[in-house]
């Protein structure tokens, strides 16, 4: 009976949940004197239109039905039409059966240059590169995706990373920072790559560990559902024998570290022997606050 309900959840939340974005842009142009400030204005309602009515699958949801998310985009420099910037990707999901929502991802992208002009038009076309601007967005929304999806059914955001990685080979031509593997190993190629490594499987399940095996049975099972999260971060913990300190592991740590504390700081007693030296192990930046987890 549990696996027939456990199976209709999943359909019903990757149906609910992966299809479509509710995501909002902010543009910060604090740093930026040498332009008229209304450029950016108009820059951030055409990606927010861009981002949230694009059709990036074949489905249609209701506004709440969509991903929760958020791209911050920081102007850092202008030159004419030409931008340097930084871009924060956001994103969380719902927690069954409460009033909670989770992070699933917190990226900080600094490799992010594009060309705009105000009122041009923003399109996405999967078979050609019109921009480092449009290539980007597009980029990051189908990661969300893939990554919503992968809390709900181990390898159901497979298509969406391939969509993603096609991005990358289209872009990667242009010579633009963070396309290719001759760039920084933490960048939008060696993100997706890494995705859909078999060598960094446990990520994903990790993810769907952590998510539905454990966050969704949290207020059923309070202890179970600790138990299920230490057995993801076990699950997670096996790649550090193979790739110590990767990409992936600081994308999940960067989005879940003050939730992992907050989950092993109270409530039921749980067997966490080894867990605050496999914490350590995995995202040493955040010791201290692993060092704070309750026996």
């Amino acid at each position: 009976m549990h696996r027939i309900f456990s199976l209709i959840l999943v359909c019903f939340f990757i149906n609910l949940h992966s299809q479509e974005l509710n995501c909002k842009v902010i543009v910060n142009y604090d740093k930026v004197t040498n332009i008229n400030s209304q450029v950016f204005k108009t820059l951030e309602a055409s990606l927010t239109d861009f981002v949230n009515k694009t059709a990036w699958t074949e489905k249609n949801y209701k506004d709440n039905e969509k991903i929760n998310c958020s791209m911050f985009i920081t102007i850092n420099s202008s030159d004419s039409n030409n931008f340097d910037a930084t871009i924060q990707v956001q994103s969380s999901r719902p927690v069954y059966n409460s009033s909670f929502s989770t992070p699933l991802l917190n990226i900080n992208d600094k490799d992010f240059s594009f060309q705009y002009t105000e009122f041009q038009n923003l399109a996405y076309n999967p078979n050609s590169f019109d921009s480092n601007l449009i290539s980007t967005i597009a980029y990051y929304c189908y990661i969300i995706i893939g990554v919503d999806a992968e809390t709900f059914a181990l390898d159901s955001g497979s298509d969406y990373f391939v969509s993603a990685q096609g991005i990358v080979s289209l872009a990667s031509t242009t010579g633009g920072k963070g396309w290719t593997q001759s760039d920084k190993p933490e960048n939008r190629y060696y993100l997706v790559s890494d995705l859909l490594s078999t060598t960094f499987k446990p990520y994903r399940e990790a993810m769907y560990q952590y998510h539905f095996n454990g966050l969704d049975i949290m207020s059923k099972d309070l202890k179970k559902s600790k138990e299920e999260i230490i057995n993801s971060i076990t699950t997670l913990y096996s790649l550090q024998s193979v790739r110590p300190n990767s990409y992936l592991t600081r994308i999940f740590f960067d989005a879940k570290s003050e939730e992992v504390l907050s989950i092993f700081s109270g409530g039921p007693n749980v067997d966490i022997e080894g867990l605050v030296d496999k914490l350590s192990r995995l995202s040493p930046l955040n010791s201290s606050k692993w060092m704070n987890i309750k026996f």
